[in-house]
């Protein structure tokens, strides 16, 4: 059954690859607030050139992870703290979006 929630938010967090490791860890270690997660591969393009390698810069895009997770808008709120606090990166980006409707198919 779907479930229709007004502070369900999604939180997505976009991170260079080598910065996988750390921060599933964290996201890992705090279950009551990512309890799941989606995690994919994916390219990106910045306006920060300077965060680029050469070969990127080259390329026109670097290659990045992406977590998605949805979740109480107070969690998200508690968790993006911690992150910063834990993991304070310039190049790990993130942004949150409403969820209208969260369920299972089955």
């Amino acid at each position: 059954m779907n479930e229709t929630h007004d502070d369900l938010v999604q939180l997505t967090l976009a991170a260079p690859r080598h910065l996988e490791e750390a921060l599933l860890e964290q996201l890992l270690a705090h279950p009551d607030w990512a309890a799941g997660f989606t995690l994919f591969q994916a390219e990106g393009h910045s306006s920060r050139p300077e965060a680029l390698s050469a070969q990127e810069r080259v390329r026109g895009r670097a290659k990045r992870i992406a977590v998605q997770i949805v979740l109480d808008a107070g969690h998200a709120a508690a968790l993006l703290d911690h992150l910063r606090r834990c993991l304070p990166k310039p190049e790990v980006a993130y942004w949150l979006t409403p969820v209208r409707e969260f369920g299972r198919l089955a």
